[in-house]
């Protein structure tokens, strides 16, 4: 079973959220003012009045190109490091200790396809950023041209901490739940408990994997320029950083905006998910 952060088939409408979750958390310091946004509602408020509606949606060319890399990568990896492991302890079955480990091994070898595109997506969605880019592949080529072809791959070890904590978070509740719900007698209650596990699953995954994600969009949002060292750079001196300067509650800026994404959309991917196994299942005449 693999996980993923969002959900494909209403990505266009959970992206506005995600346009807030970045703003929001690209915020420094304590002192917002009157251009600052003071919570979720205000920054979709804010961008509407002050920018457009449209304003929502910039940047979206980006993740809807890594959807098909992303899902195809997290599900191939979360399956043979399933089959690694087993191998590895010597076990027939899954069991929660593995599904943890599988998913954050998933979620790791996932990043090193997702970097790029958050990169651009970060960019384009930061109202300081954007106005220096004319869409997604002016953004690219730009990025290439003036910080050079690895500046594509800043955060990177910002996004595998922030996948691999999401994944694990995702398979191990996804376990744990499932195991004390009531068995499902038919298709309709392996939906309800698929829902149940995997909202719950996304919820946790998205409280252990904010503090990454925060520092994640900081890094990828500052140029790389030559001869200066950026100040969010690495994933734990960025964390300090923001404790030292910000204190604990800035580590879980965007936290409602991304919660009220990856959370549903956790519980939708895993019925999705289970269906489509299930299909194929019956097409190989397994059921």
């Amino acid at each position: 079973m693999a996980a993923a952060e969002a959900k494909p088939l209403p990505f266009i409408y959970q992206y506005p959220l995600d346009v807030v979750k970045t703003r929001i958390q690209l915020q420094t310091g304590k002192g917002l003012g009157d251009e600052g946004y003071n919570g979720m509602l205000d920054c979709f408020r804010k961008i509407i009045r002050n920018e457009g509606a449209k304003t929502l949606y910039r940047g979206i060319n980006a993740p809807i190109l890594m959807e098909a890399p992303k899902r195809a990568t997290k599900f191939a990896a979360n399956d043979a490091w399933s089959k690694f492991y087993r191998n590895l302890f010597g076990v027939t079955k899954m069991d929660q200790k593995l599904s943890v480990l599988s998913g954050a091994s998933a979620g790791a070898t996932e990043s090193f396809v997702v970097v790029p595109f958050e990169l651009v997506k970060i960019r384009l969605q930061d109202r300081a950023q954007a106005g220096k880019y004319n869409g997604m592949v002016d953004c690219f080529q730009k990025i290439v041209r003036q910080e050079g072809i690895l500046a594509l791959y800043n955060g990177l070890e910002a996004t595998i901490a922030r996948h691999v904590t999401w994944n694990a978070g995702y398979f191990g509740c996804i376990f744990q739940v499932r195991e004390q719900l009531p068995a499902a007698a038919n298709k309709s209650q392996q939906i309800r408990n698929d829902i149940i596990s995997g909202t719950i699953g996304g919820t946790v995954g998205t409280i252990l994997n904010t503090p990454f994600d925060v520092v994640k969009s900081r890094i990828q949002n500052s140029p790389r320029i030559a001869g200066s060292i950026p100040k969010y750079n690495w994933v734990l001196p960025a964390v300090g950083t923001v404790l030292r300067e910000e204190g604990f509650a800035a580590l879980y800026k965007g936290f409602l905006p991304k919660v009220l994404r990856l959370g549903p959309g956790g519980g939708i991917l895993l019925v999705v998910y289970t269906g489509i196994i299930d299909f194929f299942r019956t097409m190989r005449g397994e059921a």
